[in-house]
């Protein structure tokens, strides 16, 4: 089980955007990186085509280190370490801070 999955809440603690917030689109498990909107945004050029006649720059999410991250407890307001328990015979990752369960 991961400690970060799509659609978590984080918080970016190191880096050009570090303090801010926002949801993970993708987690990329190979290279220990993840997209998070809003987060790391760069120009990618494209041609023109079909999809967009007109070409020109496009901004995107660009992935970052997984270290970089912390999932945000909304209890907490802040960023937390995750850890795992075990209720009801399902594993369920758990704030460290105030045992709020994350969702899965």
């Amino acid at each position: 089980m991961r400690r970060i999955k799509k659609n978590d809440l984080v918080i970016v603690k190191a880096g050009v955007d570090s303090g801010k917030t926002g949801k993970v689109l993708r987690v990329i498990d190979d290279k220990n990186r993840v997209v998070v909107e809003g987060v790391s945004l760069v120009y990618k050029h494209v041609r023109r085509s079909q999809q967009n006649p007109q070409g020109g720059r496009i901004k995107r999410e660009n992935a970052i280190d997984l270290s970089n991250v912390m999932p945000f407890c909304e209890k907490c307001q802040k960023g937390v370490r995750v850890r795992f328990a075990v209720k009801d015979d399902v594993k369920q990752r758990v704030c460290s801070v105030c045992s709020e369960t994350f969702p899965n």
